[in-house]
């Protein structure tokens, strides 16, 4: 998943008319991006749902001194609330949609970063909002979108690091080795420290257990391998699994749809 050494920069878009506004507060815009391109790291005082068409992106996100990564496919987009500083990773050339929602318009609690499932209705009138123009259509497209992102699932799909420096060896660890199958006591050893400090590390410093971790760590590093067009039996392998039926049980029971539905998609038209 590390492709530092062949990054290509690309600037925030900041345009003029970028900012949604009190009269228009929903705002769409689309973006081609080619494999590795990263938007550089920005922020801004609207919130932004951030969803690819096409395609397969990294979103690392820093809220609350905490840095969390998320690697979204098209069925699923990424909310991020005013102010939170944020990076894109294309991992595959993408087709970049964000929604920029006037911080009047963000929901009640909803001031954390969330994946949401993205229904083919959103993901219409996302492509709708694009091209709209300002009248009474427009308002209508708006608040049926704001009804849709509320109404949304949530999808866990987030890989939170700690701060805690013997916690986030042990997960920097497991993330180079996500297909390692040691257990969490053999892990603990490693940074010297017992199982039961460590998974208690993992409840105060992640909110989670190492075993809903170490999951979604798997998720991340299996995504951009069926992206790719791996064979699901190669990419079982390389999560650490002995047979294809349990990936893809584990699989589907995380994301709702099989790991070959995610090569399809990958692989479509827009």
């Amino acid at each position: 998943m590390k492709r530092q050494n062949t990054l290509k920069p690309v600037r925030f878009d900041d345009t003029a008319d970028r900012a949604p506004s009190v009269a228009r507060p929903v705002r769409s815009r689309a973006r081609s991006l080619g494999m590795d391109a990263q938007v550089e790291p920005h922020r801004h005082p609207w919130t932004q749902l951030t969803y690819c068409a096409r395609g397969l992106m990294q979103v690392t996100v820093a809220q609350s001194s905490l840095q969390t990564t998320f690697i979204i496919p098209p069925s699923r987009a990424v909310w991020i609330p005013p102010g939170v500083q944020h990076t894109v990773t294309v991992l595959e050339a993408a087709e970049l949609r964000t929604v920029d929602v006037h911080a009047s318009m963000t929901p009640l609690g909803w001031d954390a970063c969330r994946v949401l499932v993205v229904s083919r209705l959103m993901r219409e009138l996302i492509h709708a909002l694009e091209v709209s123009q300002p009248g009474a259509r427009d308002d209508a497209l708006m608040a049926l979108t704001m009804d849709e992102i509320r109404h949304a699932d949530i999808q866990a799909l987030g890989v939170p690091l700690p701060r805690d420096k013997r916690l986030r060896a042990l997960c920097e660890a497991v993330l180079r080795a996500p297909g390692e199958r040691a257990t969490l006591s053999e892990w603990a050893v490693d940074i010297g420290a017992s199982e039961r400090t460590v998974a208690r590390l993992f409840r105060t410093e992640l909110a989670t257990s190492y075993q809903q971790w170490r999951q979604q760590a798997i998720l991340a590093h299996a995504l951009p391998m069926l992206a790719r067009g791996t064979p699901i039996s190669e990419v079982a392998a390389a999560s650490g699994y002995n047979s294809d039926s349990a990936f893809s049980a584990m699989f589907k029971s995380a994301m709702g749809q099989s790991p070959s539905h995610f090569q399809y998609k990958m692989g479509s038209s827009p």
